[in-house]
């Protein structure tokens, strides 16, 4: 790896295209010649399993509902299109509606893999887009996982060096340049297309982070569908010839000077070198339970310390130590009352540590569906208890939120439970169980049960199996083969499978 600084130039200084950090990231996409190890090609199946996994969960949730009726009113006729989860592999849309029905279904529960360092992200969401793109062109199993391992390798290194959130930015404007670059890579595009494609995407899809801010809406579920559409459509521009902003990051008018730390700003940005190979897809995890990343561990901390305390009711208060961003994005620090509202919506409660680790403390498991609904939110003890739930942040837990080494970095905390009569229960977890350096990392058969777990009663057996034996061959699959990676559900399970008449679509 290697590291670029990246800082704004004024126009006369006419910073040359080599030097721009779009250029050097098109470099990175466009090196077909990296190897590709094992480690990294099983974490890719890994990861379209995990993906499919909680899109058919999701599959009659509103949001996926009728974010799939917008894209079946782009219908492909005769043409070969891509097609929408859920729908027969017969039934083709447009690539980029497709896309944009695919990743919200797969945001939908919030429940898929993570990266966290400078920023957020959930690199996993430029799977869709770069399926869509392959079935529609014709692609192999092979350029599907080279565009993959790029779409991980821009989006998680710009995720170490650059932070979004700090400047209320949605997280998108990483998202979609690695959506872009991973089509590129698909498409096997040469290094002036992508970085013409990647300036594009991100000059369109920087959005305020007001969409996981107070309440927060269904929105959330959308964003790398949104994402998705526009990289793909930032693509379809360049391979046509055109430009775009530029240098989209370091100009005096752009994104890095005006919207992100401003004209002095300095970001040193780890990249791989020619010829390295892409494995920046190792260094990410997936979610074993439903609910924001930072709470995983928390979580299964909360499962260990239930074990302690034979009456609830006689808790007089909950503290959790833990890191800056916790803290601020997901805990008391966040200032938002509606995190302790048993009426918020199923978005904002998978955003409140508080709720999260009461229910967790209580129950003793985590679902993806019990574990929010109406009944369990709003049980008169669970409300009283999750009020004595503070959060604070703690250097060490900061300091290990942002560190480099990927064998230190960690995302847990600290939790004191002070009892009525004075006594209290303590301990604290490094990492959630199924992380990569966690007590029981997931492996394929984690992934497997996950994504037989979720789709239980929703798919075949003959469907399942069909599935499965597909993706695990995935470097080998032919064009044809590349089209059949989507979970088929019967119609009577998804009664939502049509276009209607109630939007412009």
């Amino acid at each position: 790896m290697k590291n670029h600084t990246v800082r704004v130039y004024p126009s006369k200084e006419n910073l040359p295209k080599e030097d721009q950090l779009a250029w050097k990231l098109a470099k990175i996409t466009t090196d077909y010649s990296a190897p590709i190890s094992d480690e990294a090609i099983d974490m890719v199946i890994n990861r379209i399993i995990d993906n499919a996994s909680v899109a058919v969960a999701s599959v009659n949730r509103t949001p996926v509902a009728n974010a799939r009726t917008q894209a079946l009113g782009h219908p492909r006729g005769n043409r070969k299109g891509a097609n929408v989860f859920g729908m027969p592999n017969t039934h083709f849309v447009d690539a980029e509606w497709a896309a944009w029905a695919n990743c919200t279904a797969v945001r939908e529960l919030d429940y898929h893999d993570t990266f966290l360092a400078a920023d957020y992200s959930h690199p996993a969401d430029s799977i869709p887009a770069v399926l869509a793109v392959a079935q529609q062109l014709g692609k192999s199993g092979k350029d599907v996982l080279r565009g993959i391992l790029a779409s991980y390798e821009v989006h998680v290194n710009l995720v170490k060096a650059i932070c979004l959130h700090k400047h209320k930015i949605d997280h998108v404007a990483h998202l979609c340049p690695a959506q872009a670059a991973g089509v590129c890579a698909l498409l096997g595009l040469d290094t002036e297309t992508t970085y013409q494609a990647i300036q594009q995407a991100l000059h369109v899809s920087v959005s305020t982070r007001q969409s996981r801010k107070g309440e927060i809406s269904s929105w959330k579920a959308y964003v790398p569908g949104h994402g998705a559409k526009l990289a793909v459509e930032a693509v379809d521009r360049a391979m046509r010839g055109e430009k775009s902003p530029s240098p989209i990051y370091e100009g005096e008018d752009s994104v890095i000077a005006w919207v992100l730390d401003g004209p002095d700003a300095n970001y040193t940005i780890p990249l791989p070198e020619p010829g390295e190979e892409k494995r920046a897809i190792l260094e990410t995890y997936t979610k074993e339970h439903s609910a924001e990343y930072q709470s995983q561990a928390l979580i299964d901390l909360a499962f260990d310390l239930r074990k302690q305390i034979s009456d609830f009711s006689q808790i007089e208060k909950i503290l959790i130590e833990t890191s800056h961003h916790t803290h601020y994005v997901i805990g008391t620090g966040s200032g938002d009352p509606q995190k302790f509202d048993p009426y918020s919506t199923r978005e904002t409660l998978d955003h409140s540590i508080m709720y999260i680790f009461t229910v967790a403390l209580e129950d003793g498991f985590w679902h993806h569906e019990k574990s929010y609904t109406p009944e369990r939110v709003q049980r008169p003890e669970t409300v009283a208890l999750w009020q004595k739930v503070e959060t604070i942040e703690d250097p060490k837990w900061t300091e290990k939120y942002h560190a480099v080494d990927p064998n230190k970095k960690a995302f847990g905390g600290r939790v004191v439970i002070t009892m009525k009569d004075g006594s209290s229960v303590a301990g604290e977890l490094d990492r959630a169980n199924a992380h990569p350096a966690g007590a029981r990392p997931f492996i394929r058969e984690n992934y497997v049960h996950k994504f037989d777990t979720l789709t239980e009663n929703i798919i075949s057996t003959e469907e399942r199996h069909r599935f499965i034996n597909l993706v695990e061959r995935l470097p080998e699959l032919t064009a044809e083969e590349v089209v059949g990676l989507n979970v088929q559900v019967s119609p009577d399970k998804m009664p939502m499978n049509t276009a209607d008449s109630r939007g412009i679509f």
